[in-house]
């Protein structure tokens, strides 16, 4: 038991996020780019499908804060798995509560606080999430201001963004 807790702490220091998630036993699809380390003490009941970019600091939760009820009830442990589409996007900062299911082509916006499944095509954000729109809305919306930099070397996107007209740029509204 203590040379299996060693060898996991070990993993999570030198290997990369995505390798640290399989090798604690995470099912994680193709082509994702997975940047956390916090996944719940039963990794093994996390899915995560295709194309997926997990952002920094997203935690993973697939059991619940019982831990006062415990001496009230023998024996008491509930878990809930968490299955994630294909094609999404988890912000920085997300956290997700046991059971959820996030389908496929969704957005899950920065710092959020997943308490309900998603449905396919979702753009959720908030604590607890909400529904924002759909990622086809949301696409056209960002098309407006398409810098078309993805191909630039990064001296040559600073140059361009430094030098962009404001209307270039991305502004949110104020709160009403």
């Amino acid at each position: 038991m203590m040379i299996s807790k060693f060898k996991q702490k070990i993993a999570r220091l030198f290997l990369s996020s995505e390798r640290y998630a399989r090798y604690i036993g995470v099912n994680i699809g193709q082509g994702c780019y997975i940047s956390t380390k916090c996944f719940s003490s039963e990794p093994y009941l996390i899915t995560i499908g295709n194309n997926v970019r997990i952002a920094k600091n997203v935690c993973f939760f697939t059991h619940g804060g019982i831990w006062p009820l415990r001496k009230q009830t023998d024996d008491l442990d509930y878990f809930g798995k968490i299955s994630i589409g294909n094609n999404c996007y988890i912000g920085q900062d997300v956290k997700i509560l046991p059971g959820i299911t996030i389908e496929d082509n969704c957005i899950v916006g920065t710092g959020s606080v997943v308490t309900k499944s998603i449905r396919k095509g979702y753009v959720v954000a908030g604590n607890p999430a909400k529904y924002i729109g759909t990622t086809e809305d949301f696409l056209n919306n960002i098309r407006t201001f398409n810098c078309r930099t993805k191909s630039y070397s990064a001296a040559a996107k600073k140059k361009f963004l430094m030098n962009a007209p404001d209307e270039l740029f991305i502004r949110k509204k104020f709160i009403e």
